[in-house]
């Protein structure tokens, strides 16, 4: 016994000290306690009162202990039984109602909140509708009512609510933009979609990210939410809907549609695909969702996710063509990788895909 508690003794410090370390980890715009909209507000605010609730039950209650174990401790020589109050009507009834009201002020608010935010406005002309499909390890982001399919960055305008019914396409995720609201799973298998609205009233850009272990990839499965006003959603509609030319030389064009259009889009070519939409690239924050663009150029990180997908994210289905590799639908075409000429070619052409919103 004695050598647990010296054990115990020496963990207790370095356990609080990495519990203080911990706290100062993590990011504003990845919290939950900094919500900047009025679906995290309200999600915030159920938070503040069940915590100041349940911590008010433990002051009290460790009061009272404290209280009763000093008054009430047997004196030397006082071997006298102490009154008893079982039967006391006053203190049961005390003791009743106080959990009740307690349990009344958490529950209403959480029910109303609760009921709230599970409405759906899949029928309300005024949202802007959002199909999401979760895939390993990237977002797929598509707009019926506009017909545009994108990934990685969510654009939506400000003052409207977004719909979003969500769905995997192999295992199960979970939708989350910390700041904003959430979280909910999104999961694999036909009819199997959930839904979820969210209010962005500010413009600004928010990440998400995948809150369900998900494979080796997990921690890199993140997102941008971008949130413009009306008129720039209405020129990003647009763009997005605009032609897009191949690129000019013919052999990096070749190359661009055996080796990259036989998963991925772009425009209105192989608009079905179903690998990122490639519309719009060079605009994105980042390239493969973790390669940010204000660290290294568009260019630069095109070429590095190209070339080294597998080494970047793990286990993401994009091989790495820089060798060869099979590709296609159910990978069933085999080709020689990309040469050095035609990496170069295609990042150039990529980063200069940009939508003017």
């Amino acid at each position: 016994m004695m050598n647990r508690w010296r054990v115990m003794k020496r963990l207790l410090p370095l356990m609080a000290g990495m519990a203080l370390l911990l706290s100062a980890c993590g990011r504003d715009d990845l919290s939950t306690l900094s919500p900047q909209g009025p679906v995290a507000q309200k999600q915030f605010d159920l938070m503040t009162l069940s915590i100041s609730i349940m911590a008010l039950v433990v002051v009290v209650v460790f009061a009272i202990c404290i209280y009763v174990l000093i008054r009430f401790r047997r004196r030397k020589g006082d071997n006298s039984i102490p009154k008893q109050v079982e039967g006391n009507h006053t203190l049961e009834i005390i003791w009743t109602v106080i959990p009740i009201v307690l349990l009344l002020i958490l529950g209403v608010p959480t029910i109303n909140t609760v009921f709230g935010l599970s409405k759906d406005y899949s029928k309300d002309p005024e949202a802007v509708q959002v199909t999401v499909t979760s895939h390993q390890y990237w977002w797929e982001f598509d707009y019926p009512e506009y017909g545009i399919k994108t990934a990685q960055e969510l654009i939506v305008p400000t003052g409207r609510k977004i719909q979003f019914k969500l769905a995997s396409g192999d295992v199960t995720h979970a939708f989350w933009i910390p700041s904003i609201g959430g979280k909910i799973d999104t999961n694999a298998g036909l009819g199997t979609t959930n839904k979820l609205f969210l209010e962005f009233p500010n413009e600004g850009v928010f990440r998400g990210k995948c809150a369900e272990l998900c494979g080796p990839s997990h921690a890199l499965m993140d997102f941008k939410a971008k949130a413009v006003s009306q008129a720039s959603f209405d020129r990003w509609v647009a763009a997005m809907k605009a032609p897009v030319s191949m690129p000019a030389d013919e052999t990096v064009k070749a190359a661009f549609e055996s080796k990259c259009l036989s998963c991925h889009a772009i425009g209105e070519t192989n608009a079905g695909s179903a690998a990122p939409n490639l519309t719009g690239i060079g605009s994105r924050l980042t390239v493969g969702g973790i390669l940010y663009n204000d660290e290294k150029s568009v260019e630069e990180n095109l070429k590095d996710w190209i070339a080294h997908a597998q080494t970047i994210k793990p286990g993401n289905q994009m091989p790495d063509v820089s060798q060869n590799v099979t590709y296609g639908p159910g990978k069933g075409t085999t080709a020689t990788g990309l040469s050095d000429e035609e990496l170069d070619g295609i990042a150039k052409y990529l980063a200069g895909q940009k939508l003017e919103y």
